[in-house]
């Protein structure tokens, strides 16, 4: 699945990743490789980038909206902060 997130100032992420988890305004969720369309909103909590199966990537967000379609998630958030 292709990846992009962007804030307003710049691009956070883009490329092929094996899924993302991101904190939905009722409650987080996963999307993997093939999900069905779906466009849904983000609220304030972490998403975690899982490039792999070993390895992943932690940004706490504030909020936006996620739109699946055609095996590419594009994530717009207000911004963006990376968790060591």
């Amino acid at each position: 699945m292709h990846l992009e997130i962007l804030t307003p100032e710049h691009k956070v992420y883009s490329g092929d990743v094996y899924g993302i988890q991101l904190p939905g305004v009722d409650g987080s969720f996963e999307i993997l490789d093939n999900h069905a369309a779906m466009i849904s909103a983000l609220g304030k909590g972490k998403m975690k980038i899982l490039v792999d199966k070993t390895r992943s990537e932690v940004y706490e967000i504030s909020s936006g909206f996620v739109e699946i379609l055609n095996n590419k998630a594009s994530v717009m958030i207000e911004d963006a902060t990376a968790q060591s």
